[in-house]
């Protein structure tokens, strides 16, 4: 575990960062730990369903970027990332907030000249069979310029959280 991995614990890479820094095994086996963390939780908490593994915790309903990040990056799909100056250098998956609480935007973005928005359908393609085999919605959109990108929400009857503080 890297020195600041020590102080604040395992953060999902949000394509948001700086690529996460140390050996890329050590990064692995962390990612591999908090997945897997993440469905214990949802094998204790979900008492419902028959498969509770297939369904997102209420913990992921109020942390939706970090627990799509976490499910992204566990699947093995690169993250993007931004320097210093939040100039892009690296092609990859960005987690951000939706436009509703609980839920989280997912763009395909690169550096200039990356060719990122050429491999945005297939990527976020990807993108959603991974969230939608965790249980969560993923609709693929058009957005300004015919950029593509999802907006990934609970399943439905999933209670959401409000925007209230």
């Amino acid at each position: 575990m890297s020195a600041g991995e020590e102080e604040s614990g395992f953060e999902p890479a949000t394509g948001e960062g700086p690529l996460p820094p140390g050996p890329a095994g050590r990064r692995a086996a962390s990612v591999r730990t908090a997945f897997a963390g993440m469905l214990q939780i949802r094998r204790l908490t979900n008492t419902g369903p028959a498969s509770p593994e297939t369904v997102p915790a209420a913990w992921e309903l109020h942390r939706t970027v970090r627990a799509v990040a976490l499910a992204l990056e566990a699947a093995g799909l690169p993250a993007s990332a931004v320097d210093a100056s939040g100039r892009r250098t690296a092609t990859g998956y960005r987690v951000a907030a939706g436009t509703s609480p609980g839920t989280a935007r997912v763009e395909w973005l690169g550096p200039p000249g990356s060719g990122a928005a050429h491999e945005e359908e297939g990527e976020l393609t990807r993108c959603a069979a991974v969230l939608r085999e965790l249980g969560w919605i993923a609709l693929l959109y058009r957005g300004p310029r015919s950029r593509r990108f999802l907006e990934v929400e609970p399943p439905t009857g999933a209670a959401r959280p409000d925007s209230r503080p």
